[in-house]
């Protein structure tokens, strides 16, 4: 529930609010998009605008703190011995179901230098599990780690302009369309799950 301002508490406050700005910006983001006003993110911190800017001083940079949390958790999951690429596809599509302002943010920003080393990251995540995938026949040889953040970015550009309650079946069948050229052959596809 959005909070009033709380007054200046002086510098003292500054990381607390820094990090009140952070998560309700994960919310806000994740309700309404990468183009949500910010004063509503500043309303739900509990903060003025002086200080959202004051911590970050564009959309993009409080997008990026507000995220960050997402491709640490995607590098948690690549670090487990027996997470597949699979494991990583299904919590991507989960990221994008939940916070189309994530991969919104990926893909619409990529030139700006910020944005391009948390690309990187994900790139590299994918690029560690993608040898595996192939050699068990999952994914063609052919496939790059390229092309798996364009289905990435193919899948979430679908699920940020379906509803809320249709955007996991378009994941899925944004999957199950997109196997058949990642597996290389015309077999039935199914969205990434979990490894078991």
């Amino acid at each position: 529930m959005p909070q009033g301002p709380r007054g200046n508490r002086g510098p003292g406050a500054a990381a607390e609010n820094r990090a009140a700005l952070v998560a309700a910006a994960r919310e806000v983001l994740a309700d309404a998009g990468f183009d949500a006003p910010l004063s509503a993110v500043a309303r739900r911190a509990g903060v003025g605008q002086g200080s959202l800017y004051r911590h970050f001083p564009d959309r993009l940079s409080l997008a990026l703190a507000a995220f960050a949390e997402n491709i640490a958790g995607l590098e948690a999951a690549a670090g487990r011995a027996d997470s597949t690429l699979d494991d990583l596809l299904a919590l991507l599509t989960e990221q994008a179901i939940s916070a189309t302002a994530f991969l919104d943010m990926l893909s619409g920003h990529a030139e700006d230098p910020r944005v391009a080393a948390m690309s990187e990251r994900v790139t590299a995540v994918l690029a560690g599990k993608l040898p595996a995938a192939q050699r068990s026949g999952r994914f063609a040889d052919h496939v790059t780690p390229a092309d798996l953040l364009m289905a990435i970015g193919m899948v979430s550009g679908l699920v940020a302009r379906s509803p809320a309650a249709a955007r996991r079946a378009t994941a899925e069948r944004a999957w199950t369309l997109l196997r058949r050229g990642l597996q290389g052959r015309d077999i039935q596809g199914c969205a990434p799950a979990a490894h078991e």
